[in-house]
């Protein structure tokens, strides 16, 4: 088995900025050995094997924050990062209308294998960040930044930037009531209770801090020219937002 760093990385550990960033859907990368997932070529590079263009928006949101970015480097559907462990939804059966033939009638073994190898090393790896910025007395927000497909079972999606939140809605909302140029919706087009808000609950919420789970609809930052003017819309109403709640 690869080395379990590699499943993850850290850009500007040592970022002095008042967030830390997130992005649990950054890569639709098979390393072995789930390297033979049983996918066409189509699904390994659609939206149900990683949030497309959302590893780029965070990289450039943490330039503009100077925030550090911790972020996945291998696809949700070996271990979807924003689940917990016992979810089905961890590991799932079907994506959308997609069945996913290797994760059908997973054992315990390769439960607890994919667990060990994914999930445990990439939440310890962004619970020291935080814990050392917290013991530095750091302003710290924790953004966690997504894309969603413009159809979802066929049904169009109206709303092209969601913001989510756990149980502490300030930041999200700052976000929300600022000009920001998109037709915006608090939870949507997900919300809590669709279980989508693991890792702001398991590290925000505990620790009190600002948070926010950006949802970007993907045809919006299909290319490196969309996500830059996406970036530069986005990172000053976060910054202001912070500033505002933090």
């Amino acid at each position: 088995m690869s080395d379990l760093a590699s499943f993850f990385g850290i850009d500007n550990p040592e970022g002095l900025g008042p967030a830390v960033v997130v992005c649990e859907h950054a890569s639709n990368h098979f390393p072995p050995p789930w390297d033979k997932p049983g996918l066409s070529d189509a699904q390994l590079v659609s939206h149900i094997a990683w949030d497309p263009g959302a590893l780029e928006v965070a990289r450039g949101l943490a330039r503009a924050l100077h925030a550090p970015l911790v972020h996945a480097k291998a696809s949700r559907l070996i271990f979807d990062l924003n689940r917990p462990p016992h979810s089905p939804a961890a590991m799932t059966e079907r994506s959308e209308a997609h069945a996913i033939p290797f994760n059908l009638q997973l054992s315990r073994s390769e439960r607890r294998s994919r667990t060990q190898a994914h999930y445990i090393p990439f939440h310890a790896a962004l619970a020291d960040l935080l814990a050392r910025r917290l013991a530095r007395g750091l302003t710290t927000a924790l953004i966690t930044v997504h894309s969603f497909t413009p159809v979802y079972f066929g049904k169009p999606r109206e709303v092209e930037f969601g913001l989510i939140h756990d149980s502490d809605a300030r930041l999200a909302k700052a976000i929300a009531q600022r000009d920001i140029g998109l037709l915006t919706r608090l939870n949507e087009p997900y919300s809590a209770a669709d279980g989508v808000t693991h890792t702001l609950a398991r590290h925000a919420t505990p620790f009190g801090l600002p948070h926010a789970m950006l949802e970007i609809r993907n045809d919006l930052i299909a290319d490196e020219k969309a996500q830059t003017a996406m970036v530069a819309r986005l990172a000053p109403v976060i910054r202001s937002a912070i500033d505002e709640v933090a």
